[in-house]
């Protein structure tokens, strides 16, 4: 088990998600930035769908009940275990009692702690993945919680370091045109190319709201709700887009113009709000 000491502003467990449930209302949800979490996951001998700690801004401390391996990835932080400092995307060997402390990352958002084994909290709807909008899954984590740890039989890697290249800045997200790029005047994915937006405050786990040159329609008419996928870039009424990550609503009524591609989706889950965007046309969805 982990006892949970300190959360920082948010901590939810995360998976792979809970895709096929669309049709009653839940989206897949599940870790918002999948490659992190998996590189986390890989790096203690996991599955790739195992349970990990998805640590929003830092500020997580937790205590191992028996010697126990974690790794660390994406938002690289300040990161100490006892109060000697441990390596991001490095597997670590945590005595019995120990604990560990994340700082505060200086770039990116969120911060992935995979422990050998998995969280093992109860699935619900064959996910472990704590949905934030729909308020499905595991309940956010708090304080004095205490979490229990699977086992796992896989082999661990032979690997003491996975080296990251650090994203480029401003960070670029490619995208694919969506249902509803004829609703706006122009070329409407030339248009978002030419543009330089920056993340707005208001976003979340759910969406990115972006500020930035607003996207003029040709139609003064309103949708009615149509079918939502991670990536979707939704433009409301008054034209700045909204990229929506993973605890995105299953329907909208605003029309959606263009979808960000699956690897640039991981990329913009580790946008903080300030933080500057462009957009390029993409090839494929899973690009």
């Amino acid at each position: 088990m982990i006892e949970i000491l300190a959360t920082g502003p948010l901590t939810t467990v995360q998976d792979d998600g809970r895709p096929g449930w669309a049709a009653v209302g839940v989206s897949r949800s599940g870790a918002a930035d999948r490659a992190s979490a998996a590189l986390a996951n890989r790096l203690v001998g996991n599955e790739r769908d195992a349970a990990v700690l998805e640590v929003t801004l830092g500020g997580l401390h937790l205590r191992v009940g028996s010697p126990t391996l974690l790794a660390l990835t994406g938002a690289a932080c300040a990161a100490t275990v006892d109060g000697r400092g441990v390596a991001m995307t490095s597997p670590m060997h945590v005595p019995a009692g120990g604990v560990l402390r994340l700082g505060t990352p200086g770039t990116g958002l969120r911060t992935y702690v995979a422990v050998r084994g998995g969280i093992a909290v109860p699935a619900v709807l064959g996910s472990r993945a704590t949905d934030v909008l729909a308020g499905v899954g595991p309940p956010v984590v708090r304080v004095g919680d205490v979490l229990p740890v699977g086992t796992s039989s896989t082999p661990v890697p032979g690997v003491d370091h996975a080296p990251v290249r650090e994203p480029e800045r401003p960070v670029v997200l490619a995208l694919v045109p969506g249902p509803r790029a004829d609703w706006f005047v122009g070329d409407v994915l030339a248009g978002l190319a030419a543009g330089a937006y920056t993340v707005g405050t208001a976003s979340n786990r759910t969406a990115l709201r972006l500020d930035g040159p607003a996207l003029r329609r040709v139609h003064d008419r309103e949708l009615p709700s149509e079918g939502l996928v991670p990536g979707a870039v939704q433009v409301p009424p008054d034209g700045r887009p909204v990229v929506f990550l993973r605890d995105h609503p299953v329907t909208g009524g605003y029309p959606v113009v263009a979808v960000v591609t699956a690897a640039s989706l991981d990329r913009a889950a580790q946008l903080r709000p300030g933080d500057e965007i462009r957009f390029r046309v993409g090839r494929t969805i899973g690009a």
